[in-house]
């Protein structure tokens, strides 16, 4: 990546982001967030410069900086990316770190945190604007969405399947070929042996909706 890189976002995940772009020798540009009382703060010597709409700095996307939307409420990381394809017909980059493992059969699309020790293995399909936390382990031929968090620690067995806008709590374990639907939260802990529909909430060991 030869462009600097803006964050939206200048909260933990963005202090994440930041650390493994700073590990991938990319500069970072600035953050954007809206909460105005961070403004003109640091850090660590990358300055919050405004809002995230603000044009000033989002005109620089797509002509000298790329882009990053790390933002944990997956509502409002959805509509600056959106902005962004819409406005500056680009699309955001992925941030992975350098003690991240992704095979080389596996695919990966836009947008996506990838953490220190994630594995995504062999034949994986990994989606847009995802956050893998922490050690999470994507299994061999397993697929995962768009929009989905999965907490530090948790396993996704093989040929697991995960659709859109799920949430994942840490150290959560799915057995191989489970499907959870779009939406679904899955508390964190749980180990999940059998299907989840969609919009479910399930928690426990056999996780179980609530």
């Amino acid at each position: 990546m030869q462009n600097p890189v803006i964050i939206f976002g200048a909260n933990g995940l963005g202090a994440v982001a930041l650390d493994i772009f700073k590990r991938n020798n990319v500069v970072v540009y600035a953050f954007l967030d809206d909460n105005k009382e961070l403004h003109n703060t640091e850090i660590d010597d990358v300055v919050v410069l405004g809002s995230t709409d603000d044009e000033g700095f989002t005109k620089l996307i797509g002509k000298k900086c790329e882009a990053f939307v790390a933002i944990d409420d997956q509502k409002v990381r959805k509509n600056i990316v959106d902005m962004i394809l819409e406005v500056r017909k680009v699309q955001v980059v992925n941030a992975v770190h350098e003690q991240s493992i992704i095979a080389s059969t596996a695919a990966i699309g836009h947008g996506n945190l990838v953490s220190a020790g994630v594995i995504i293995n062999a034949r994986a399909s990994v989606g847009n604007n995802n956050i893998f936390h922490s050690k999470v382990l994507i299994d061999y031929d397993a697929e995962v969405g768009d929009y989905v968090q999965i907490g530090a620690g948790s396993t996704i067995g093989a040929g697991v399947s995960i659709e859109d806008n799920v949430f994942i709590g840490s150290g959560v374990t799915i057995v191989g070929g489970v499907k959870i639907g779009k939406g679904a939260r899955i508390g964190a802990g749980s180990v999940v042996i059998e299907t989840v529909k969609a919009r479910e909430t399930v928690f426990g060991n056999p996780a179980k909706k609530v």
